[in-house]
């Protein structure tokens, strides 16, 4: 599956087809109800489904719905997955690791080789070309939640050599997220920061956490002023902000697209409330509203489905089935246990609901896909810690 996330949407479908049936064999679907987090993951997507009676567009409903399957099938064959041994978990992770190191010197060689046209590129916004399909937040978000992963799993680690490298690793892909200066990789790395500095503090009293509080204000301004494209990241970000308070209504820059697709989704969500436009005219819909609302918008590639995950339900499916999908979202926060594994899920939650609330995240392969991977490989090592 990770091979696939990075290089094939064919060999992840496949990869979690092949998890699917292997850890659904030989369990009979009266087990499967007693994840609750299935039944309600279950319960949304049905509504999905369930819109494609009140949406024209067939084929899109369709594609939509189609993305969602996983939903259906990960959670719980993870439940039914046995323990893995300390030495699966130990290859799994360096394996993996070694994938998105790889990914991340892929993506690097193109700055390198040809330094000043990215640089002027970051001055646009656009990023150095990455895994997964270009899709740079979805493997900036990988490479983020991939480090919390590592210190996560390294107490079940058997060799010190192999703790050193995943470490090593992980290091190396924390420099990567500041070199290529994606806002979603960023955000959930420093998400991961701080609050493992935070929770070193309360839980161990060590002076560690303390040290790494201090020394992270001072290494993020430190990456900005001496990583060009980190640096000339924060340059657009200060242009975004001067074209906002200018009332910039073209829609030509990102961060202010994501504002125009929000004012024109919730003027439609009030318009359709409790069945919302149909999951396949979303887009139908957002065009209206932009002729509508936004006519200096005319460029297509600006013109956004809602970029934001709660209010794409909404707009699709009405507020009622928005609420459902709430639901499901925060439901594993209430079912786990507390402790060092209820951290790092935490830790893990809080960076996957930030994607959701400025990315359509669930409406692709790849999102789909990370948003459960991640969070459930903890759950199950919660539910049953690795063997010797």
């Amino acid at each position: 599956m990770f091979a696939g996330l990075l290089r094939s949407r064919a060999f992840l479908s496949l990869g979690m087809i092949i998890l699917g049936i292997t850890g659904l064999w030989n369990v009979p679907p009266r087990q499967w109800v007693k994840d609750k987090w299935w039944l309600a993951g279950l319960a949304w997507v049905a509504v999905y489904a369930i819109s494609g009676l009140w949406s024209d567009d067939k084929a899109e409903w369709s594609t939509f719905l189609q993305m969602k399957l996983p939903v259906l099938l990960l959670p719980v064959a993870f439940n039914f997955l046995p323990a893995f041994t300390r030495k699966q978990l130990q290859m799994l992770t360096l394996l993996c690791g070694g994938m998105l190191l790889g990914g991340a010197m892929y993506s690097v060689s193109f700055l390198l080789m040809d330094y000043q046209h990215y640089i002027a590129e970051y001055n646009v916004s656009h990023m150095i070309p990455t895994p997964v399909y270009g899709d740079y937040i979805c493997f900036s978000t990988s490479c983020a939640l991939f480090i919390a992963w590592t210190f996560y799993a390294l107490p079940s680690f058997l060799s010190k050599t192999a703790k050193w490298v995943a470490i090593a690793i992980a290091a190396l892909l924390a420099i990567y997220l500041h070199i290529l200066a994606s806002k979603s990789g960023l955000i959930a790395f420093y998400i991961f920061a701080i609050s493992w500095a935070v929770y070193t503090v309360v839980k161990r009293r060590s002076i560690a956490g303390i040290a790494g509080l201090v020394a992270i204000p001072i290494v993020l301004s430190l990456a900005i002023e001496y990583i060009p494209t980190l640096h000339e990241r924060k340059a657009h970000i200060v242009y975004t902000i001067y074209r906002l308070r200018d009332h910039d209504k073209s829609g030509t820059l990102g961060d202010l697209s994501r504002l125009i697709s929000y004012d024109i989704s919730t003027r439609l969500i009030k318009e359709h409330p409790v069945l919302g436009v149909g999951v396949g005219d979303i887009m139908v819909e957002m065009n209206k509203g932009y002729n509508q609302w936004y006519p200096q918008v005319t460029d297509e590639r600006n013109r956004l489905v809602p970029h934001n995950q709660f209010l794409t339900v909404a707009l699709g499916c009405g507020i009622p089935g928005a609420l459902l999908f709430l639901w499901w979202v925060v439901m594993p926060l209430f079912t786990l246990p507390r402790g060092r594994d209820k951290f790092f899920f935490t830790v893990t939650w809080a960076a996957l609901f930030v994607q959701l609330m400025i990315e359509p995240f669930l409406e692709g392969q790849f999102g789909v896909f990370v948003y459960l991977y991640f969070p459930l490989m903890i759950i199950h090592n919660l539910r049953k810690p690795a063997v010797d």
